[in-house]
């Protein structure tokens, strides 16, 4: 079974890396050689050279240019893991056994952008990995495996990528032989059952210390690396946020949101609508005082 692999961040690398483990045989990879817009950016030409596999930089995947070349290749099967940009029907179409995309969430449950960031954000306690036959739709398309994990009160975003990781690796090391010998399984989702989670925004990831505690101990730890750090403003700038720990509380129920309670080390404790917000890791190169509002 012949693989054209597309992917462009750490989980295409680690993917890939896998795939060439189990000597699936990869006839092509397509990546980028660069991007801003992913801040998990990856590499892969390095791993390409090293396994002598063809490689083509592309920043679009489905120009005609890029269809002929894999073509060219004549694969059976299109493994797309990690990949931001929309890849449209002519390439869905390419080849006899068609695209295996990749989204880590519980399909049909939240399609979209972001997945990790959102679960984080929105306090969810369980998700999913889950392989899928690409169609032209959002992470519409049948399932070819989905395997479920719990999100604890101590994963941030670097935790519950290397988390997706492990479990993803372990799944493909599953089904590869399957398609190989022709007898996976496509499950079709409930459409009625899906919602759709949209582009995180950059005002998505400012603190408001009008939140609750739990909120905002969720948005920092979904924002946290490897992605772009949650923020807050202070006299007209940005400051990232990387770690704090949060509790709720009623000692300074009289006190207004924002206030700056305590600086001790360079911990910062501030009143939030319900309880404390102690900054453990943050980007203050000159730090504000006791009593200051942030």
């Amino acid at each position: 079974m012949k693989i054209v692999f597309i992917g462009t961040v750490l989980f295409s690398y680690k993917s890939l890396e896998k795939l060439i483990a189990l000597q699936a045989d990869i006839v092509g990879v397509v990546t980028k050689q660069n991007s801003t817009f992913n801040s998990d950016f990856y590499d892969l030409s390095p791993l390409c050279h090293q396994h002598n596999i063809p490689l083509l930089h592309t920043e679009d995947i489905n120009s005609q240019a890029n269809l002929r070349w894999i073509k060219e290749k004549k694969p059976d099967i299109i493994f797309c893991f990690g990949w931001s940009n929309f890849i449209k029907k002519p390439l869905l179409e390419l080849t006899s056994m068609g695209v295996v995309g990749f989204h880590p969430a519980k399909l049909p449950q939240n399609r979209g952008r972001h997945p990790l960031i959102w679960a984080l954000a929105l306090g969810l306690k369980k998700s999913a990995t889950t392989f899928f036959f690409m169609d032209e739709g959002a992470d519409s398309g049948d399932i070819l495996s989905q395997k479920d994990f719990t999100i604890t009160k101590e994963d941030n975003a670097q935790t519950l990528y290397n988390k997706v990781i492990q479990i993803s690796l372990e799944q493909i090391e599953e089904f590869l032989p399957l398609l190989k010998n022709k007898i996976y399984l496509r499950i079709s989702q409930d459409h009625s059952k899906a919602n759709f989670w949209r582009k995180r925004r950059n005002n998505d990831g400012i603190i408001d210390f009008r939140m609750s505690h739990n909120a905002i101990f969720n948005l920092v730890r979904a924002l946290s690396h490897p992605y772009v750090g949650a923020s807050l403003l202070y006299k007209e700038k940005e400051i990232k946020i990387w770690h704090v720990k949060t509790e709720q509380t009623t000692l300074y129920s009289n006190i207004e949101s924002g206030k700056i309670i305590d600086i001790k080390a360079k911990i910062i404790h501030v009143k939030c609508y319900d309880g404390i917000v102690t900054i453990l890791e943050h980007e203050f190169k000159e730090l504000p005082e006791i009593g200051e509002y942030l």
